[in-house]
């Protein structure tokens, strides 16, 4: 299997590149708009065909390259049904499963840092988006946030999953690639908590400001905004 964990600095954004092998089709998850041209010459690079790129929601902090990618390459752009994105051609469910070249991800729905945020599991990973982050998970407070709703999509949907699951968020801040569900469960000091109440009690609290770019970002990305357009 190809996989490439690609960084925005800007952001601190993950962008993950996925196929079967060298020839094949692939899938991106989270890209970045400014590094669309980084993501098709590794494609280029890799003789890989570009058929699926998915956001984990909608991104308050970057603007996604998925419109731009779907201009480009002619790929199925696709995010959970509850998202509003106007450059979306397939909205999956919850445990719906999406499948290129032998590889299968299941969509899971996990509101709670956004109300469209969608986790995505594939065989012993998940790709988290902002749900849950290494040693934190995201902020509630906007885009129709609930620190409740958060606290059941991690402690119901992604907590039981087997503990080595390799966890990959769409952000990390201080230079951590990777964890897994048991490192999460056990050192994740969000997570050492024994109720919703109590969660939502930390995430209700946590007064951060808005993202920079959020006032850019967000409608850009509902709308699909491509780099002609910028």
């Amino acid at each position: 299997m190809i996989f490439k964990q690609l960084f925005d600095e800007k952001s601190s954004t993950y962008t993950y590149i996925v196929a079967s092998d060298k020839g094949r089709e692939a899938l991106i998850i989270d890209p970045v708009l400014e590094h669309t041209s980084i993501y098709t010459d590794l494609l280029n690079d890799l003789d890989l065909r570009l058929v699926k790129v998915i956001d984990t929601h909608i991104h308050a902090d970057h603007i996604s390259a998925m419109a731009e990618l779907k201009e480009r390459t002619q790929c199925q752009t696709i995010m959970g049904e509850h998202s509003k994105s106007e450059v979306v051609n397939l909205k999956v469910k919850d445990n719906e499963k999406i499948s290129i070249d032998g590889i299968v991800l299941q969509a899971l729905y996990t509101p709670g840092h956004t109300d469209d945020s969608y986790c995505f599991v594939m065989r012993d990973r998940i790709f988290t988006g902002d749900t849950l982050l290494i040693n934190g998970t995201g902020r509630t407070d906007f885009q129709n946030g609930n620190s409740e709703d958060a606290y059941n999509s991690i402690f119901e949907r992604l907590l039981i999953l087997p503990e080595e699951t390799l966890v990959y968020p769409a952000h990390d801040y201080k230079g951590n690639k990777y964890s897994s569900i048991g490192n999460e469960k056990k050192n994740n000091p969000r997570l050492q908590v024994n109720s919703a109440e109590e969660y939502a009690e930390i995430m209700d609290n946590l007064n951060l400001a808005n993202p920079q770019m959020m006032d850019v970002a967000v409608p850009a990305n509902l709308s699909g905004l491509t780099l002609k357009e910028i």
